[in-house]
């Protein structure tokens, strides 16, 4: 499988784009859940030098169900989208996984949570995510890229605004600007410097 997307920045709280998203038709698919993502890579940092992914995500939704899936992605092309491949299955003991990659030499590196709410419409070929983070709120649109701009264009937004760095990316570029944020960017950190974000 081969996902293309993009990211848009919101600057605004979760519930301003929930709003204009489902104003467009589009309805909750996949309620609030967090999202807890733990990348892995070797001591050499080969796949983060080949630009791809090895992640163990694990989720909880609002009405306590948990999940745990692990996500291979490959290697992506950045022209104005980001599309790559991915593999993706679901695993029912996320700390024997753990341990098996441990034992094959992976370490995990950067660590990242979010509230991640999913929107869909009947008929149409992409969906919409719209993710809390510790540094802000962000839009994600998944799907053809003739849909990505158009459906982009429907919410204001112009090419202009398009992101196709990762999450951790982008935490990158923040602690540019923050040097005292942590490694990884999860919700138990300072509240002095990160960006409070309201949930729907």
């Amino acid at each position: 499988m081969t996902e293309t997307e993009i990211k848009l920045r919101w600057d605004g709280t979760a519930g301003e784009p929930r709003a204009l998203i489902e104003r467009h038709g589009y309805g909750i698919s996949i309620p609030r859940t967090l999202e807890t993502d733990q990348l892995f890579d070797l001591p050499s940092a080969a796949l983060q030098q080949s630009d791809q992914i090895l992640r163990l995500r694990k989720t909880i939704s609002s009405d306590g169900i948990k999940r745990a899936m692990v996500t291979y992605k490959g290697p992506a092309t950045r022209d104005g989208y980001k599309s790559r491949e991915e593999i993706e299955f679901d695993v029912s003991d996320p700390d024997t996984f753990t341990l098996v990659l441990d034992r094959l030499g992976y370490r995990p590196s950067f660590r990242y949570e979010k509230y991640r709410t999913q929107l869909r419409a009947a008929g149409e070929p992409g969906l919409i995510t719209i993710d809390e983070t510790p540094i802000g709120v962000y839009l994600e649109l998944e799907g053809p890229r003739e849909w990505i701009d158009s459906t982009a264009a429907n919410l204001g937004f112009t090419s202009a605004r398009f992101l196709t760095v990762s999450y951790a990316g982008l935490y990158g570029e923040y602690r540019k600007q923050h040097p005292e944020a942590p490694a990884d960017m999860t919700f138990d950190i300072d509240s002095t410097y990160i960006p409070a974000t309201k949930s729907p």
